[in-house]
Parts: structure tokens; C-alpha cells; sequence
């Protein structure tokens, strides 16, 4: 069976109740393959690879497998241990996984971050990963890499649902309606379960469209 291997941050991460990432729903969306969803919170590009956590994969990936590279969000972090620059350092550190991936048979597929939800009074969503997205997509075209630009799909997508209903797709609880935040939560960046089965499904779909599941 095709395994479908995944890494990434905490937006792609599987997550627990309320926060939720979209590679955690993935399985679902996907009933032909296995879904292996190795992304951790608070990880960039290079701190996954520096912690070994990108080293499990490598004995188990093999040939028609699928490698889904979701970094961005924490590689603009200011700490050395998780930044990169998005002209050099970034592409650099996500070529090591789609060297890794086609030296297993894999195909890589490059996703770009799924968009903050920061939506003017205009309808306007405020673009908040600076040029990590189109490093990411220029290195796509350079090296000849399948994209899956959530960036741009989740941008339609928030824009489409407006400013109110854009929150429902993210972590928003209001003060003391659960006890465990009691002050409540008003998050920009992280999924709740409706989110990541939203997100989840989108990416599935482009696999689909890209012909990279096999039947």
C-alpha cells in the first residue's frame, strides 16, 4: 500500500482537543493509502532535520511512496535553532527532504503555510509569511516539484467565508464556556477539528488533481 508520509509544524500536526492539524485529518480524505504523520509543534525546517525527527522515515520510505513537506510558520522565528532565511537557507533545508524522498523512489510534494486568519474590514486577508510562500513555489518551478500552495487556497478560502465565519475554522473559545481556558482563546493560527477536516480535504484533493496516488 502507498504510504503517504507527512511533516510539517503544528498546523499540520495530528493535534488533541481544541488544536488540530490538517495532517492529522488527512487519513480520512485519502481511504486508498496510509497516511504516516510525523509533524510536530513548533518545528521548522531546520529544527525537524537538526532533531532527527525527519530520520524515522528513512529506513520505511520506499518506491511510489508520497513525502508531504509542510514548514514555513516557525521557520520565520527569530531563534537560531528555527530560522531560515527564505532565499538561501530555506530551499536549501527543503531540498535535504526531497533529495531524501526521490533517492527512496518517493515523490516530494512542497505545501506551502496555510494562511493566519487576519482579514481586514475590506475583506482583505493580510498576507503574514513574508517570502516564504514564493520561495517555496520558486523552488517548485526550479526543481521540478509537485506544490500543493495552501497558502493561496486557504487566502480564497478565508476571503470567501469573511471576517466572522472565517473564525470557525480556528481555535476560538469564549471566555468561560471551558474550563480548561477559562479566559477563553482567540486564535489566528492554529485549526480546530472543523478547520483541519477542512484544510485536510483540500489537500487531498490537489494530490488527486496531480495524479500522485496510486489506485
Amino acid at each position: 500500500m502507498q504510504t503517504i508520509f507527512v511533516i510539517g509544524d503544528s498546523t499540520v500536526e495530528n493535534g488533541s482537543d481544541p488544536y488540530y492539524g490538517w495532517g492529522g485529518q488527512l487519513q480520512d480524505f485519502l481511504p486508498g493509502a496510509r497516511v504516516d504523520n510525523h509533524a510536530f509543534s513548533g518545528r521548522s525546517s531546520k529544527s525537524f532535520w537538526n532533531e532527527n525527527r525527519f530520520e524515522p522515515i528513512l529506513p520505511v520510505m520506499k518506491q511510489g511512496d508520497v513525502l508531504l513537506i509542510g514548514f514555513g510558520h516557525n521557520d520565520e522565528k527569530d531563534d537560531s535553532e528555527r530560522h531560515t532565511d527564505p532565499e538561501t537557507t530555506f530551499p536549501e533545508m527543503l531540498m535535504r527532504y526531497v533529495g531524501a524522498a526521490r533517492t527512496a523512489g518517493a515523490v516530494p510534494v512542497i505545501c506551502t503555510s496555510i494562511s493566519r486568519n487576519y482579514i481586514g474590514e475590506n475583506g482583505f486577508v493580510m498576507y503574514t509569511h513574508g517570502a516564504y510562500p514564493q520561495s517555496a513555489r520558486q523552488l517548485c518551478v526550479r526543481e521540478n516539484i509537485p506544490l500543493i500552495d495552501l497558502e493561496v487556497m486557504t487566502r480564497e478560502l478565508l476571503r470567501s467565508l469573511g471576517q466572522q465565519k472565517a473564525c470557525d475554522l480556528f481555535v476560538n473559545i469564549p471566555p468561560g464556556t471551558d474550563e480548561r481556558f477559562p479566559d477563553g482563546i482567540a486564535d489566528r493560527t492554529h485549526l480546530n477539528l472543523f478547520g483541519a477536516r477542512k484544510i485536510a480535504e483540500m489537500a487531498a484533493n490537489r494530490l488527486k488533481e496531480c495524479g500522485l496516488l496510486q489506485s
